[in-house]
């Protein structure tokens, strides 16, 4: 545990729900782990009981990534885990392949609905229809027009057009739109919906003070590790990061004993905690940036070192080029950076 982590209490310890199974964690909410092939290796799903439209049954949060190891996975928690009762809703935090990969099965297996914000909904059809944002030629050549421009790299990410369809081959045809403040009543329990920006379109997390605060954060809070906050080839001259800072900044409204949900990672107390410790790494990545670009005009590649001092594999590089974007962005919209285009096509920034 890193000393910040140590500033957190974890008030269910070590322990996690194996595969295929559930914990309890309040009554009437459920914590479920899923597998994913990253080196980010697992994603939290919850279950709220519910009663939805008359009928007894379940609420899922968030649905895992396509492929078949997780299908098995939620076959065994639908057989063993919900007490003979069906699935009456989906709610889908964002558009993020291991959030929203399995909603149109889950939908279909238990004919209900998935809820999620209609930009991520519109964003996750278009994803699962083009190539962008992490693979194909537009990611390609974008990255290479900011520093990513070794051969094999370059062509890696050209070969992975379809990256994010092939964990979200399908989006469902129908959805229940959530908005911010939007009062959802789930079981005994009121939730309102928060929207956060920076990480996805208009990501939702849930909070109640029934029982005890709770908030369901999905990516926008998570006790380990930072949320990525990327710009990428569908929007080349986004600024997230301002975006992502103003979203931890409504979080710390909600009460410190707030018992938070990551979608990775266990779950935790100490939300004012960890909102100062992401603001302040943010900060210092700023400084880093600003730092390093005071010696020379620097393109997001030649960052990948100052703000990331472990190797990256291809998967890791794609996100590390988007997240020293936003910090560069940051800077360069609020008028502390410049940036200029080279002969050779590469985007470079220097201090003003």
């Amino acid at each position: 545990m890193n000393p910040q982590e140590q500033r957190l209490d974890y008030p269910l310890g070590d322990r996690l729900p194996d595969p295929g199974t559930t914990m309890d964690v309040l009554p009437g909410l459920r914590w479920v782990r899923m597998g994913l092939p990253f080196a980010l290796d697992h994603i939290n799903l919850w279950l709220l009981r519910d009663r939805l439209d008359g009928k007894e049954g379940w609420t899922l949060v968030d649905c895992g990534i396509a492929n078949d190891a997780t299908r098995e996975a939620w076959e065994q928690v639908f057989a063993a885990e919900l007490d003979g009762l069906p699935v009456l809703r989906v709610i889908v935090t964002h558009m993020h392949p291991d959030h929203i990969g399995l909603a149109h099965w889950l939908t279909e297996r238990w004919e209900c609905r998935m809820w999620i914000s209609a930009t991520d909904y519109n964003a996750a059809r278009v994803g699962s229809l083009r190539a962008g944002g992490h693979g194909g030629d537009s990611a390609a050549a974008f990255f290479a027009s900011h520093g990513l421009t070794d051969p094999d790299s370059v062509e890696r990410v050209r070969q992975r057009g379809n990256y994010y369809a092939s964990m979200v081959p399908r989006v469902p045809e129908q959805f229940r739109r959530l908005m911010d403040g939007q009062s959802l009543a789930i079981g005994s329990r009121p939730w309102r919906c928060i929207a956060g920006y920076g990480h996805a379109p208009e990501h939702i997390s849930l909070h109640t003070t029934e029982g005890g605060p709770v908030l369901i954060s999905g990516d926008m809070l998570l006790p380990r590790i930072s949320t990525n906050v990327s710009v990428f080839d569908i929007e080349p001259e986004a600024n997230p990061l301002p975006l992502y800072l103003e979203s931890l900044r409504r979080l710390r409204t909600l009460p410190e004993d707030t018992l938070v949900l990551p979608s990775h990672g266990r779950p935790f107390r100490g939300l004012h905690e960890r909102v100062r410790q992401l603001e302040a790494h943010h900060a210092e990545r700023l400084q880093e940036v600003m730092d390093a670009c005071a010696t020379a005009p620097r393109c997001a590649a030649d960052l990948l070192e100052v703000m990331f001092k472990r190797k990256l594999d291809l998967h890791q590089t794609t996100f590390a080029m988007g997240e020293a974007l936003a910090h560069l962005h940051a800077l360069w919209f609020d008028g502390r950076l410049s940036r200029e285009q080279g002969r050779d096509g590469v985007w470079r920034f220097s201090i003003v």
